[in-house]
């Protein structure tokens, strides 16, 4: 199951309820949090590792949240795949009109910060967003939000400070970790061959003497 990133459409948070008893799908129990959201009302349960990583924790009601449908087979994909397993939230750094257009800032971790690129792709609040820039040493990114944009989706209606849920591109995570472990395997590699052209030099030393001496021995 998987999402375009694309936002259908907004809802409002009705209430929030803390539970220490919450039942997993599994029937087992934690606590959490159940979120009752206003679009032809449904409920959302968000168990504590959901609340680790998501700002989930911090809303209210009245707040707005963005909602999509997963994607179906046969559906064309204007965004980009998005799996909604959030990575970690940032925080609203800055806000800059540009015309009708809307710059963000982001803050962002280190263990998020090598899937982010200029012109790649990035889920915020599960809206599919482009990247602009990256600046690694102070960790943060930016993008740009088109005035159409600023309308259908929740982050323009936040404050700076508050958080927003970040998910890198899976496609860039699978990349990354794939190029990982073939240098992992290259640096072995490279160690062994070391290892081996000392032996062969050390044999080759070897030969060589006993050479040297058969040939005195004479």
């Amino acid at each position: 199951m998987v999402f375009t990133g694309i936002v259908e459409e907004m809802g409002t948070v009705i209430s929030v309820e803390r539970k220490a008893d919450l039942e997993m799908w599994d029937g087992s129990k934690s606590e959490g949090f159940v979120l009752k959201i206003k679009c032809e009302a449904f409920e959302v349960n968000c168990a504590p590792e959901t609340l680790r990583r998501t700002d989930l924790g911090d809303l209210k009601p009245g707040d707005l949240v963005n909602l999509e449908r997963s994607m179906a087979a046969t559906d064309r994909n204007s965004g980009h795949f998005v799996q909604g397993h959030v990575d970690e939230a940032g925080e609203i750094l800055k806000f800059t009109p540009e015309g009708d257009s809307l710059w963000v800032r982001i803050s962002l971790s280190d263990d998020i910060l090598p899937y982010v690129i200029p012109k790649g792709y990035i889920a915020v609040d599960g809206t599919s967003l482009t990247v602009c820039e990256v600046n690694r040493k102070e960790k943060w990114f930016n993008l740009m939000l088109i005035a159409h944009t600023q309308k259908c989706i929740v982050i323009p209606k936040k404050k700076v400070g508050e958080r927003v849920n970040l998910e890198a591109d899976c496609m860039g995570k699978y990349a990354a970790t794939a190029v990982g472990n073939v240098r992992h395997e290259l640096k072995e590699l490279q160690q062994q061959l070391r290892v081996t052209q000392v032996i062969s030099f050390v044999a080759l030393c070897t030969a060589a003497a006993l050479m040297l001496n058969a040939v005195r021995a004479r």
